[in-house]
C-alpha cells in the first residue's frame, strides 16, 4: 500500500541492475546506482517549479515573506486558542502546532540561508530568520501564554488526565518560558528580556570574532615560510593553526599569530560569561552550567566535572605514552625544539596514523554508491527500514547534485525524506551536518506529518570517469550522520517538539557515535566495500590495519577533549576573579599535559563555546553510552534483529520524550554509573571490534 504514496526514481532510460558506468560494467542496486550513476535530470521547460521541499510559495526568494505571514497568521490564531481554552490536552497540544508553524519556517529558511547557492534565497531566508526570531522572542515573554501551561500543570485533576509524554511536553514548554525569566516580576523580566538581546549580540560578536583572520606584517615572518600563508600587500593573513604542515615553523608561527590575544575579543568573552552566570542567577539557577544541564544526562555541573576527572585518571598512563611516542617521532624529525608543543600534537599524531595505512589505498573501495547500499542493507537487517531513491521535482532542492530519499519500513510503510547534500561546491560550507527541516508529529485527524531532513557533507564530485570516491574518514563521517537522519525518521513521536533528534545534546549524539562503531566492523564494512573498477571486496586485513590506526594517540586525543569540555565547564561555573587565560593556563595544565604558550588565548577560537556552552562534553559522554551499547547490544552480531528492535523501542523512538538517562537505562538493563560512562571510553578499542 505505501509503495504507492512513492514517486520511483526516473532516469532518461530505464534503470537496470547491470549498467555501464564510468566505462566499466559493475552492479549497482538502485540505491547504490543514484549515487555512483552520473545524474541525469529530465528537461525542465514544462515542468511547474514546486518549490523548495515541496512548498510551493518558496518557487522564488520572495516566497519566504510569504510563508512567514502564513505562520504568523496562523501563530495569532493559536496564542488566542491556548489563552482562551480550559487547561487540558488541548492546550498542550495548541502549543506544540504553534512551535510547528513558527520552526518549520525557520528551520527551513535556517539551512537555506547557508546552503542555498543564489545568493538572493540566502538573504531571504537570513531575513526570514531574523523576523521569526523576534517573534518568538515576543512569544518567550508572553505571559499570558505562560500562565496557560502553569495553570494547566498546577490543576492537580486535569494534570491526572495526561499520559506521560504530553505531562513531559507541557513541562518542557515551561521550562523554555522560565529560563527566559518569565515567572519573575515585571522589573526582573525586563532586565531578563534586556539580558537575552545583550546576549544575542555578545554571541554574534564573539562568533564572527573567533573566525577572523590574524594578520601581522610581512617582514614578521621568515622569507621561506611567507608563501604558505595568504598574502595582502605587505601584510600576512592567518586564518587557521595550519596543524598538518610538515613544516614545524609554519605551524609554530600560526599557533602564535593566530591564536594571539585580541584585547576587544577578550572583553567580549568576559561580558559573554557574566552576562549568561547573571541571566542563570536571575533566573534561579547557581550558574549558567546548572541552567544548562538541567534534563541532560549528567543533569549537573559536579557530575560532568567528576567523569572529566576520572577520565582523565584513567586515560594518564596511556596519554604519557602517546606523547612519548610523538616527543621520539619529533627527535626523528631533527627538531630545534625538543619539547612537544601543543602545533606538535594534531600533525604527529595525523602522521603516525599514516604510518600504518595509506587512506588512497582505501577509497577505491568506498565509493559513495558502495556505501550507501552497506547503509541500506545495515538498516534493512537491523530495523527493517530502507532507502528508495525519488527523483526529485522542479524547484524541490537548492542544486542538481542533491539526491533525495524515502525512507520505508517494511511493513509501516513511508517514514519520512532524507534529501542527500554530499559534494563539495563554491560558497558551501565544508562541514558535515544533519538539518532537521521538519519534526514528525500527529496532526488532527489522524494525520502524520513525516519528518524532513538534510545531511550535508564535503564530499568530492563524481567524475566522467569515477564515482565520488571516500576515505575512511569520509565514509566514518557518512554512518555517523547517517545515525542523526535514522533517529530523526525513527522518532516520530506524538508531539514535534520532541520529535527526532529535538532531545538532550548529551543524548542527541548516541545514535550517531552508535553507527561509526559499525562502519569500523569488518561484518559490516565487507557487505558493501567493493573495488568500483573490479567489484573486489576490500580485504579483511586493511579493515584490521584501519582500526588499529584509530588506536595510535586515542588517548592523546582524547585528553585534549576532555581539556576543552573542563575549561567549557569552569568557564561557565561560578565566576572568578581572574582573567579567561588564566583559566585557560591552569585548565591546561590539569587536563591537558603540553605547555600553555606565552601570549597566546585559545579560548577566543574556541566558537563552541557560544552554542554547546557548558556542554561541550557531550560528546564525551554520548562516546561512552554508544561503545556500552554497541559492546553490550551489537558487538556479538551487528545485524541481529531483535536487538534492533529493542534499540529502536527504548531510545529511538521517543525522541526527547523521554528522560535520556532512563532511555539509556531501558536499553542497557542497568543505570551506568560515573565509573561505567569512564571504563567505556578508557577500554582497549580491540574490545570493540569483531571479525570473521
Amino acid at each position: 500500500g505505501s509503495e504507492t504514496m512513492l514517486r520511483r526514481i526516473r532516469f532518461d532510460r530505464p534503470l537496470k541492475s547491470s549498467q555501464i558506468l564510468f566505462n566499466r560494467v559493475t552492479t549497482w542496486s538502485p540505491v547504490g546506482a543514484a549515487f555512483n550513476a552520473p545524474q541525469h535530470r529530465r528537461p525542465e521547460r514544462l515542468q511547474k517549479n514546486v518549490g523548495l521541499f515541496g512548498v510551493p510559495e518558496l518557487s522564488s526568494p520572495a516566497g519566504f515573506q510569504v510563508a512567514r505571514r502564513e505562520a504568523l497568521w496562523e501563530m495569532e490564531f493559536l496564542v488566542k486558542r491556548v489563552c482562551t481554552e480550559p487547561p487540558g490536552v488541548g492546550t498542550v497540544e495548541a502549543f506544540d502546532q504553534l512551535s510547528d508553524s513558527l520552526c518549520k519556517v525557520a528551520d527551513l529558511a535556517d539551512f537555506i540561508k547557508i546552503a542555498h547557492p543564489d545568493a538572493a534565497f540566502r538573504k531571504s531566508a537570513e531575513r526570514t530568520c531574523v523576523d521569526v526570531g523576534t517573534v518568538v522572542e515576543k512569544l518567550n515573554t508572553n505571559v499570558e501564554l505562560y500562565q496557560s501551561l502553569k495553570n494547566l500543570l498546577d490543576n492537580k485533576d486535569v494534570l491526572a488526565t495526561l499520559d506521560p509524554d504530553t505531562r513531559r511536553v507541557a513541562e518542557l514548554f515551561v521550562f523554555d518560558f522560565e529560563i527566559s525569566g518569565i515567572h519573575l516580576d515585571e522589573a526582573k523580566r525586563r532586565k531578563a528580556v534586556s539580558l537575552n538581546v545583550k546576549l544575542l549580540d555578545l554571541s554574534h560578536e564573539f562568533l564572527h570574532g573567533s573566525y577572523l583572520p590574524s594578520t601581522v606584517e610581512k617582514r614578521s615572518l621568515p622569507e621561506h615560510i611567507r608563501h604558505c600563508f595568504s598574502l595582502d600587500g605587505n601584510r600576512i593573513q592567518i586564518s587557521g593553526l595550519h596543524a598538518d604542515s610538515p613544516d614545524e615553523l609554519v605551524r609554530e608561527a600560526a599557533y602564535r599569530i593566530f591564536l594571539y590575544p585580541n584585547t576587544d575579543l577578550l572583553l567580549c568573552l568576559d561580558e559573554l560569561l557574566a552576562c549568561r552566570h547573571e541571566l542563570a542567577k536571575l533566573v534561579g539557577y547557581e550558574s549558567f552550567a546548572h541552567r544548562a544541564l538541567k534534563g541532560t544526562m549528567a543533569k549537573t555541573p559536579e557530575t560532568v566535572m567528576m567523569f572529566l576527572e576520572l577520565l582523565t585518571e584513567k586515560l594518564s598512563n596511556r596519554t604519557a605514552k602517546d606523547f612519548s611516542m610523538m616527543r621520539s617521532w619529533k627527535k626523528k624529525t631533527r627538531s630545534l625544539n625538543a619539547d612537544l608543543m601543543p602545533w606538535d600534537h594534531p600533525y604527529l599524531s595525523g602522521v603516525i596514523r599514516a604510518e600504518n595505512i595509506e587512506p588512497i589505498q582505501y577509497s577505491p573501495y568506498f565509493s559513495l554508491g558502495a556505501c550507501m547500499e552497506g547503509l541500506d542493507m545495515l538498516f534493512s537487517q537491523l530495523l527493517g527500514v530502507s532507502f528508495q531513491a525519488e527523483e526529485p521535482q522542479t524547484g524541490e532542492v537548492w542544486s542538481d547534485e542533491v539526491r533525495k530519499l524515502a525512507v520505508v519500513h517494511e511493513t509501516e510503510g513511508l517514514l519520512g525524506y532524507i534529501y542527500c547534500d554530499f559534494f563539495r561546491r563554491p560558497n558551501k560550507p565544508q562541514q558535515d551536518c544533519h538539518f532537521t527541516i521538519c519534526g514528525g508529529w500527529l496532526k488532527g485527524g489522524g494525520r502524520y506529518q513525516l519528518p524532513v531532513v538534510v545531511l550535508m557533507l564535503s564530499l568530492p564530485p563524481p567524475t566522467s570517469r569515477t564515482p565520488s570516491l571516500l576515505t575512511p574518514c569520509m565514509m566514518e563521517n557518512l554512518f555517523h550522520e547517517m545515525g542523526h537522519a535514522m533517529h530523526s525518521m525513527l522518532g516520530q513521536t506524538h508531539y514535534q517538539h520532541v520529535s527526532g533528534t529535538r532531545c538532550a545534546t548529551d543524548f542527541a549524539e548516541v545514535p550517531s557515535v552508535l553507527m561509526e562503531f559499525f562502519a569500523s566492523d569488518y561484518r559490516v564494512v565487507s557487505q558493501f566495500a567493493r573495488h568500483y573498477e573490479t567489484g573486489e571486496p576490500l580485504p579483511e586485513s586493511m579493515v584490521t590495519r584501519l582500526c588499529q590506526s584509530k588506536r595510535i594517540c586515542g588517548a592523546a586525543d582524547t585528553q585534549l577533549q576532555v581539556f576543552y569540555a573542563a575549561l567549557d565547564q569552569v568557564y561557565h561555573g561560578e565566576p572568578q576573579n581572574r582573567t579567561t587565560t588564566d583559566i585557560l593556563k591552569e585548565m591546561q595544565g590539569k587536563f591537558y599535559g603540553l605547555p600553555y604558550v606565552h601570549n597566546t588565548a585559545w579560548q577566543l577560537r574556541f566558537s563552541h563555546l557560544v552554542g554547546y556552552g557548558a556542554k561541550y562534553y557531550s560528546y564525551l559522554m554520548s562516546r561512552a553510552v554508544a561503545s556500552m551499547v554497541w559492546r553490550q547490544c551489537f558487538l556479538k552480531d551487528p545485524f541481529n534483529r531483535a536487538m534492533g528492535e529493542h534499540y529502536r523501542r527504548e531510545m529511538l523512538a521517543h525522541g526527547g520524550g523521554k528522560e535520556p538517562m532512563l532511555m539509556v537505562t531501558e536499553m542497557l538493563q542497568k543505570t551506568p554509573t560515573i565509573e561505567d560512562l569512564v571504563e567505556a571510553l578508557v577500554l582497549d578499542p580491540e574490545d570493540f571490534t569483531s571479525s570473521v
